[in-house]
């Protein structure tokens, strides 16, 4: 893997291929060995960027709470020191965002879009009911019991309550997190001026296909290829048809 460092920490990253750049993204939890297929893929026409995105892989976590600003500041920076012109962008799921935000300001040659987070979810009345009860809870074992005897009742409590994504998450990376997931970049799409390809699994329920329409329609320049009997990882549900698309599409003028 390669190094650079960027405001204090060493983004870490692979190169592969020959031709125009292309930065691809991870999601939530993953790492770049999670888009090794699509780097091959995608490294017979483009010298591909693969990255770790810190908090995850080889690079460490950030020294403050980011939310997709602080990560798609990064990738600029990236860009800028690499000397990097026009780059494509992939991102799966939580890389989604950051390639969202980040074509949605600056010059890029082509964006792909995997799965990709940015829509924010509508929230039914039971998802807030749990929140509010949540944190009332925390409070009252907080009073009751004390901060210290309290921290590993509510830690219990969490472990139940929460999403693996989160559990599995250091502290600052569960803020980041929950920071994050908040955010929605719908006012932003329509600021996209790339060719941008949507590819969706039919059966991903993390990301749904509603959000995938959603993001067609506010894109100027989108088309959406959804793949059946697919979930959130659709380049690995159906890793044949996913690179023909990818392929194809990186291949055209």
């Amino acid at each position: 893997m390669r190094t650079i460092v960027i405001n204090n920490i060493p983004l870490h990253y692979t190169v592969s291929g020959t031709g125009n750049p292309l930065i691809i993204m991870h999601g939530w939890g993953c790492n770049h060995t999670t888009l090794a297929s699509v780097e091959k893929t995608a490294s017979a026409t483009h010298t591909v960027y693969n990255i770790d995105f810190p908090g995850f892989g080889e690079t460490p976590e950030p020294d403050s709470v980011w939310g997709v600003e602080e990560y798609t500041h990064l990738i600029e920076e990236m860009v800028t020191q690499l000397g990097l012109e026009r780059p494509a962008l992939l991102g799966h799921s939580f890389g989604g965002r950051v390639g969202i935000l980040y074509a949605s300001r600056n010059e890029v040659d082509k964006l792909i879009l995997v799965d990709a987070a940015g829509v924010k979810p509508a929230r039914p009345l039971k998802y807030y009911l749990k929140v509010y009860s949540f944190k009332l809870m925390k409070k009252w074992l907080q009073i009751v019991h004390g901060k210290e005897k309290a921290a590993s009742m509510i830690e219990a409590q969490r472990a139940k309550r929460g999403s693996a994504d989160y559990n599995s998450a250091s502290p600052k990376m569960r803020a980041i997190l929950s920071k994050v997931v908040n955010e929605d970049l719908k006012s932003v799409m329509p600021q996209i001026k790339a060719p941008t390809l949507l590819i969706w699994g039919d059966n991903d329920t993390a990301t749904p296909l509603k959000d995938a329409k959603i993001m067609e329609r506010l894109i100027p320049d989108a088309g959406l290829v959804s793949f059946p009997a697919c979930g959130h990882y659709s380049f690995l549900d159906n890793p044949r048809q996913f690179a023909a698309v990818l392929s194809s599409f990186l291949s055209a003028k």
